[in-house]
């Protein structure tokens, strides 16, 4: 080779070669180091969303929590210091504490309507009813909220499935005075362990990166008749599916007892304990005006607390059903979507 051409490219290549022999000692020697040594792992830091917590913690218990003071009035400004959670007896650290609002946005309902038109519920408490549940949608209004209607009597009977559109909701209230008395049957648990079914089905645990509340609104005249369902494995499966069933008792039971005077005697709904079980409430409605009742069910719907916890080591996934128990600030009645969880299995 003519000792130009060797010179030529002796001086342009050995710059080269020395760039990558000066490179080739910036590349780590274990490309797996940093696969080795991971960062521990955040438990809900503030930034992480509710989403992307469920879809990869599924041992993640929540229960919402609904605080009341002497005034029967929903409590929103508490924190999460504010609250205690014991897990069979047993306090557990709070590794999530969700409000109501954040950032000006109402929280995320899905709430099914369950409404009795047995023959005992008479014409006029159905016109009133359908004015009573627009005041209660009206009030959420700033809510992403859906809703379902189903009616119950001899048979459950889905009306509406979930909906966000108000025209739709208002259409299948409008058939509530068209329809006919659906025969002396009432089959109450029925309807509301169909309406649990359909929560679980069509309304996800979280919605725009938040925990949905998820509730049932049973209007009834009190008297559950011929169902399939036993009452406690319906409480049981709202408290598997984190659902609180709220009861409003209509007037016409009122009228069945000796003397409306007197305070209204327990109805069976009230006895089986399906409201309180669930973090709900039984209520009364009187005989002039449903809407402000039931504006008030719709204030305590929507400002439930979310606590969320992860069960210890040796339990988190044993099986078994565990207690949960809410503690918060003295004076204040406290109502917990569920008493109990059960645990995923190995």
């Amino acid at each position: 080779m003519p000792k130009r051409s060797a010179a030529f490219i002796a001086q342009v290549f050995l710059p080269l070669l020395l760039l990558i022999a000066v490179a080739i000692p910036c590349v780590p020697q274990d490309q797996n180091t940093e696969n080795k040594t991971q960062r521990p792992r955040k438990v809900f830091p503030k930034e992480q969303d509710p989403e992307e917590i469920l879809r990869f913690d599924t041992d993640l218990v929540s229960v919402d929590v609904t605080a009341i003071d002497t005034e029967g009035r929903p409590v929103r400004n508490l924190r999460q210091e504010d609250f205690k959670v014991y897990s069979d007896g047993s306090e557990q650290p709070i590794s999530f504490f969700q409000i109501e609002q954040r950032q000006g946005e109402g929280r995320p309902l899905a709430i099914v309507f369950a409404l009795d038109v047995s023959g005992s519920m008479t014409a006029e408490e159905i016109v009133r009813l359908r004015g009573a549940l627009e005041s209660f949608s009206n009030h959420l209004a700033k809510h992403p909220v859906v809703y379902s209607v189903m009616t119950f009597g001899m048979r459950v009977k889905t009306i509406q499935k979930f909906t966000s559109d108000p025209d739709k909701l208002d259409e299948s209230l409008e058939r509530l005075s068209r329809d006919s008395p659906n025969g002396l049957s009432t089959h109450t648990y029925d309807a509301v362990d169909d309406a649990i079914r359909m929560l679980v089905r069509s309304a996800p645990r979280t919605r725009e990166k938040r925990l949905m509340k998820r509730a049932v609104l049973v209007v009834t005249d009190g008297f559950p008749v011929g169902d399939t369902v036993a009452p406690q494995t319906v409480i049981e499966r709202a408290n598997a599916a984190d659902v609180s069933v709220y009861v409003v008792t209509l007037p016409s039971y009122s009228r069945l007892i000796a003397s409306s005077a007197q305070t209204p005697l327990p109805t069976p709904l009230d006895v089986s304990g399906l409201a309180e079980s669930t973090g709900g409430r039984n209520v009364y409605a009187n005989e002039k005006d449903y809407a402000p009742l039931f504006r008030a069910l719709a204030e305590e719907v929507s400002s439930a607390y979310v606590l969320a916890f992860y069960p210890p080591d040796e339990k988190r996934r044993d099986g078994q059903l565990h207690t949960i128990r809410v503690e918060g600030p003295r004076g204040l009645t406290l109502r917990q979507s569920r008493s109990e969880y059960r645990a995923a299995s190995r």
